[in-house]
């Protein structure tokens, strides 16, 4: 009998298991927070028309801003250059998916220059503490922000007390939109050409961080990433090659037809709200190169 009752015992145990599951509660799925507010008009900044180009391509339209705190003579050699008309249908003759797109060349074959002379190096910049530097993240002895629209590293500015003139060096950093001056092996042979970083550089063989230091930052692209990613990739470029058709500084554009672009200030409340998200979601992944400022461009 005790056989026949301990079997019975254990059926009524299973008949009785899924109503005792079923009556679990579910657990409750998190709420999707609200998306962020947009950007106010307090936010945005209206960049300077001289530090914009605008730049015609078989692709499509790239708008890029120059940085004359990170690399003033390679700012107004390219400035230099568009209003002298030697931009215009220049090809992009050595375009590296996951990596780059290399342009500026009068010969298009990456051995041309311009008439003007060599630039000396800009590979790192004085850091001040009135500077415009915008901080936004610390890794070990480096600080992570932005100049501008340039993602930028530097020494913690604390060393600046023990520098003779107070600042510390800064460099641009190669995220994805970041505009490089090429040169040969002399670090002093930039002259015309540049290279655009495309969006999945970040994450390529090709460390973007692997440039910093060695190339000078002149810019950013603000607008027309699109367009970068989708120049035609080779190394060289096979024919026919996508091409420069116009570059243009905005300050001499008609008013009529400039474009009008506002961008998100870095150190805005809407920027450091939206930076202080992506950390908490990256971390400990995130980086100056994860930080996304919205453009608007009319």
């Amino acid at each position: 009998m005790k056989p026949r009752s301990a079997v019975v015992a254990a059926l009524i145990a299973l008949a009785l298991a899924p109503a005792a599951l079923a009556a679990k509660p579910k657990p409750q799925t998190p709420a999707t927070p609200p998306p962020p507010a947009p950007p106010t008009d307090a936010d945005m900044r209206t960049p300077d028309p001289q530090d914009l180009l605008v730049i015609e391509t078989t692709k499509g339209r790239i708008l890029l801003e120059l940085n004359d705190v990170a690399a003033p003579a390679a700012a107004a050699r390219m400035r230099a250059l568009a209003r002298q008309g030697v931009y215009n249908g220049r090809a992009f003759f050595r375009v590296i998916d996951n990596f780059m797109d290399q342009t500026g060349d009068p010969v298009d074959s990456g051995v041309g220059a311009s008439s003007m002379p060599n630039l000396q190096p800009e590979f790192t910049f004085k850091r001040g503490a009135s500077g415009p530097f915008v901080p936004v993240d610390r890794a070990g002895a480096v600080e992570e922000g932005f100049v501008g629209s340039l993602p930028v590293f530097s020494q913690p500015m604390a060393l600046g007390t023990l520098t003779v003139d107070h600042t510390v060096q800064a460099w641009g950093t190669y995220c994805p939109g970041v505009i490089g001056m090429a040169r040969g092996d002399d670090v002093a042979s930039a002259n015309s050409q540049f290279f655009l970083m495309r969006t999945n550089a970040n994450s390529a063989d090709h460390a973007n961080h692997a440039l910093d230091k060695l190339y000078a930052a002149v810019g950013r692209v603000i607008a027309g990433q699109d367009v970068v990613d989708a120049i035609k990739t080779g190394e060289p470029v096979a024919a026919p090659q996508d091409k420069m058709l116009t570059v243009k500084v905005v300050a001499d554009m008609p008013q009529d037809s400039r474009p009008k672009v506002r961008i998100v200030d870095a150190g805005s409340a809407w920027a450091r709200a939206a930076i202080a998200r992506e950390q908490a979601e990256l971390a400990p992944d995130f980086t100056v190169c994860s930080v996304k400022l919205p453009v608007e461009v009319k």
